[in-house]
């Protein structure tokens, strides 16, 4: 209740009375004082606790995402190099069989010994070959392939033969049928002469040592590992119905084949939100990319701050009902001032603010500050009249502030005289030089209009380029005597950058043969529109306006100006 109070003062002292005048409806509510103290104090405890628990949720959420993602990276990292170290000692092994076999390389039985020590001695591959210089299957192991003696027309054995250097091949379908990569090294005997070359082979959708290093799970948390080469073609992944397949779009793949390590956040395939890490290899144009899903990493976060809300209920139960008490003992004081802000725009709420017995501090002050935002509130209240009356663009008053003239006058039965002005050719001021030199012209048309104005005239704005000048008590000959100057006094002032502008008046009068308000306004706007088709920059009077004894110098005027 106190932030009520002191909200309806400060938005008095504003001048914003329409949310006041809201806030004040609000007390009709069937509510007393206390519940709303105890509503506002609980109110703001709960806020304060949910944003205190919000806040330490995020902060964690936060925390443990960057973390997450830091162990994703170094875990990738760390499977890198171990791939890499992997990769390393394949080929040293293959470099070292085919030294001996460089010897030896016309000799069948060392050949197939070699082929069966090299796949069963580290377990390294899941098949090894040996292949002279035009592709033809020396020796092989396992024996169950049954190659010896055939020409292979595999990729990877292709770019062996091509490249006669050491390399990893792209991911191939074998002679057997089976998705493999071929780790191969030249044989060249003593003379340098190419022989042919000595490969092993890993089985990507078979069980071998490759997916025995990337099966590791350090969590068992939901993380996978994927191994991914340079055309996108999955080489390693859990679901053993992915290994050869392309991926596109994906950001991490991206970037890992750009030679990046780091991490990244990231909807992957399956539209799942992953935190990932990735890290190329050194041995292969290949990268390793580690992921979790994020509403795995955030589920044991979830866990412990429904413990945190579970063990903070009885202090907030506790909390409840010391505000509960505290309230009974606020409220009574208040209670007198919440009555009475009901009435903040009454005259007499001073009064009654006066008589109100606050017997602490608080609510002294507060009367206080009441009482200043009553007296703030009237001056507000009569300053929205007048701005609610005036038009904001030139200061004039403007078609609600003329209606309530013309009810004056007419209710007082004083005659008076109307102009109707309009701006000759406005649109293309607007539309040559913008509109906001536009309301520079109509700001001093309106300062030329009160300058040639008697004090006691009655200058309003009520439309683009409309004016109404009301005259009291002036007739008609002089009414079109003062249009004219006008008329003249705006064609001579020039207005940068526009230059000179020219007005059409159109001129009438009331009271005249039992015409109501409304209708002279309507014979002035004809009598103006009159002079726009004859014309324009010139002044027409109503000719039923026209009295007798001004009618020759007006007939005369109007002839002499056409």
């Amino acid at each position: 209740m106190l932030s009520f109070i002191v909200s309806i003062i400060a938005k008095a002292i504003q001048g914003q009375h329409r949310e006041v005048s809201i806030l004040l409806g609000r007390v009709n509510i069937n509510l007393d004082l206390k519940k709303l103290i105890l509503f506002l104090a609980i109110s703001v405890t709960v806020i304060t606790f949910l944003n205190g628990f919000y806040s330490s949720y995020q902060v964690q959420k936060q925390q443990l995402q960057s973390q997450t993602l830091k162990n994703h990276n170094a875990y990738a990292a760390k499977l890198v190099s171990a791939t890499d170290r992997f990769l390393l000692a394949a080929q040293q092994q293959l470099a070292y069989s085919a030294k001996i076999l460089a010897i030896q390389f016309n000799d069948a039985n060392t050949l197939a010994q070699e082929a069966q020590r090299l796949r069963l001695q580290t377990d390294s591959f899941n098949s090894t070959v040996v292949v002279d210089k035009n592709g033809v299957v020396l020796a092989h192991s396992p024996l169950s392939l049954k190659l010896k003696g055939q020409l292979l027309e595999s990729d990877g054995a292709k770019q062996a033969l091509a490249n006669k250097k050491p390399m990893i091949s792209e991911p191939y379908i074998s002679a057997v049928g089976n998705l493999v990569i071929v780790i191969s090294h030249p044989i060249f005997n003593s003379q340098g002469e190419y022989l042919g070359y000595i490969g092993g082979t890993l089985y990507l959708k078979q069980k071998g040592i490759l997916h025995d290093l990337l099966q590791v799970h350090f969590h068992k948390d939901g993380s996978y590992i994927y191994v991914i080469d340079k055309n996108r073609r999955l080489l390693y992944h859990p679901d053993v119905a992915r290994i050869g397949e392309q991926v596109f779009g994906n950001p991490v793949i991206e970037a890992v084949l750009r030679g990046e390590s780091g991490t990244r956040q990231l909807i992957n395939s399956q539209n799942i939100v992953m935190l990932a890490g990735y890290a190329p290899l050194k041995s292969a144009s290949w990268g390793i990319v580690t992921q979790r899903p994020l509403d795995a990493t955030f589920a044991p976060l979830d866990d412990l701050m429904m413990n945190v809300l579970y063990r903070t209920l009885p202090v907030g139960l506790a909390t409840f009902i010391f505000i509960w008490v505290l309230a009974r003992l606020i409220s009574k004081p208040l209670r007198q001032l919440a009555e009475t802000a009901k009435t903040l725009d009454n005259p007499s709420t001073s009064q009654q603010l006066k008589q109100v017995r606050s017997w602490y501090y608080e609510s002294s002050e507060l009367r206080l500050a009441m009482l200043k935002g009553v007296g703030l509130l009237q001056n507000q209240i009569g300053l929205l009249q007048h701005e609610a009356q005036t038009d904001p663009l030139t200061g004039l008053h403007n078609r609600r502030s003329l209606e309530l003239m013309l009810d004056q006058l007419t209710l007082q039965q004083t005659p008076f005289t109307v102009l109707a002005i309009d701006i000759d050719f406005f649109k293309r001021v607007n539309d040559e030089f913008g509109h906001d030199i536009g309301d520079i012209v109509l700001q001093s048309l309106a300062t030329i209009i009160v300058d040639v104005t008697r004090e006691n005239d009655f200058v309003a704005r009520t439309g683009g380029e409309e004016f109404i000048v009301i005259l009291p008590n002036i007739n008609a000959k002089s009414a079109y005597q003062l249009a004219e100057r006008l008329r003249m006094r705006v064609s001579e002032t020039i207005i940068e950058p526009v230059g000179s502008i020219n007005i059409s008046i159109g001129i009438s009068g009331w009271p005249l043969m039992q015409l109501s308000v409304e209708e002279i306004l309507k014979q002035a706007d004809q009598a103006l529109y009159k002079a726009k088709k004859t014309g324009r920059n010139r002044c027409i009077i109503d000719s039923q306006f026209i009295q007798s004894d001004d009618s020759q110098f007006i007939q005369s005027e109007l002839v002499e100006q056409e």
